[in-house]
């Protein structure tokens, strides 16, 4: 079903403004490990679980409880994902031990998987068929948009009143995410299909379906082998002052979403085309950025270029598994969704581990072409995908 122009448009911001709500509680603990570290006397290691567990969470969750809910209706299971969302976040903002902090954040972490995978499909049928990528794309703004500046405000107001007042805080925005969505949000959404063992055998088997989740994890997860350490890379290797690099963020904010948006509209006609330019310019980007770094002018500018490249394979991703699922695997298409937003977070966290390994080992700036050659791996199979394509058609 479609809705008129501003009825779609109004409920892809209530949609936005539950994926800002997770977005923000994703990244929120990287921020706030040295007091949970501190308030909770654990080693920053044990600290660090409530970042790798929730993305363990997401990866395993998404597509497992995507499958099990396949029957519910789509507006009943979204509210349903506020509600858990809410209590997740609110029994880590009571927490007073590690282990309960931890269970907090995998329980919001399933919400985040079956959220992401479902607020796709929702986003796409909402608006008409060429529309569907540039709606995707909106709905993930409001993740783009936690990123950079939901992060670094609960992060503050962590600093500023204690870590528990951070998650509160996303308790409050995922309470307006639920009460917008039960407003905005029609009732008359297609309803999912059920899905049988037989289906998620034919999508974990379907060689175009493994080939788009692997260009996933490789093109979405390269950048964050640098992007994980951007705020070190600029203070000790372009050398600017810490009060500068938050501002920084903040345009590297901006440009992320611009370029997600930009995205969108390039992936409603071509997805898998666009796609394939879009991670050969990153990896480019990448690679410069491994001579430019040093340099605060053209460094910066490489940087911010980065942030336009960096989630604009986004809705180009997602809109080409839901293709493709609907395509091979008709009655699997909310799990096929699941999976991608599952190999997103697999490529968050093969970025991040290497980017770490790399940093330690060989130094910042390195994390650069690493990065880069990542991506380019992303580019090639994209190759292979677009040929593929290609023979389809013929």
């Amino acid at each position: 079903m479609t809705l008129d122009k501003n009825s779609s448009m109004f409920a892809l911001l209530a949609l936005a403004v539950s994926a800002f709500a997770i977005g923000t509680t994703e990244f929120i603990s990287v921020g706030l490990l040295p007091l949970i570290s501190k308030d909770l006397d654990i080693s920053l290691t044990t600290a660090g679980l409530t970042v790798s567990l929730y993305a363990l969470g997401v990866t395993v969750g998404a597509p497992v409880l995507t499958a099990l809910t396949s029957r519910m209706p789509r507006k009943s299971l979204l509210l349903w994902i506020m509600i858990v969302f809410i209590i997740g976040n609110g029994i880590a903002a009571s927490a007073t031990s590690v282990t309960v902090l931890l269970i907090a954040r995998v329980i919001s972490a399933f919400s985040h998987g079956v959220f992401m995978s479902i607020g796709s499909t929702i986003a796409a049928d909402l608006v008409p068929e060429d529309k569907r990528a540039s709606a995707i794309s909106i709905m993930f703004t409001g993740l783009t948009v936690a990123t950079i500046t939901g992060v670094p405000f609960g992060t503050f107001l962590g600093q500023q009143l204690g870590w528990r007042f951070a998650f509160i805080a996303i308790v409050v925005i995922g309470i307006i995410g639920f009460i917008a969505n039960s407003i905005l949000i029609p009732s008359d959404l297609r309803k999912g299909t059920r899905t049988s063992i037989q289906d998620h055998v034919k999508l974990i088997t379907n060689s175009r379906l493994l080939l788009i989740f692997l260009i996933t994890a490789l093109g979405y997860g390269g950048t964050f082998v640098v992007f994980t350490y951007l705020s070190p890379l600029l203070q000790s290797v372009t050398g600017f002052k810490q009060g500068t690099i938050a501002l920084i963020l903040l345009v590297y904010g901006v440009a992320i979403a611009v370029g997600n948006m930009i995205g969108g509209k390039l992936a409603n006609k071509n997805p898998i085309g666009s796609l394939f330019y879009m991670f050969i310019i990153q990896a480019i980007i990448l690679l410069l950025l491994t001579f430019t770094a040093p340099f605060k002018v053209v460094g910066l500018i490489t940087i911010i270029l980065m942030g336009v490249f960096a989630f604009m394979n986004v809705p180009g991703l997602q809109v080409y598994v839901v293709m493709l699922a609907e395509r091979y695997v008709p009655s699997a298409v909310d799990v096929a969704s699941a999976m991608n937003i599952a190999a997103f977070n697999a490529g968050i966290a093969i970025g991040s581990y290497l980017g770490g390994i790399v940093a330690d080992s060989i130094g910042l700036i390195h994390t650069a072409w690493i990065g880069s050659i990542m991506v380019m791996i992303a580019a090639i199979l994209t190759g292979i995908s677009r040929m593929l394509e290609r023979k389809e058609q013929i």
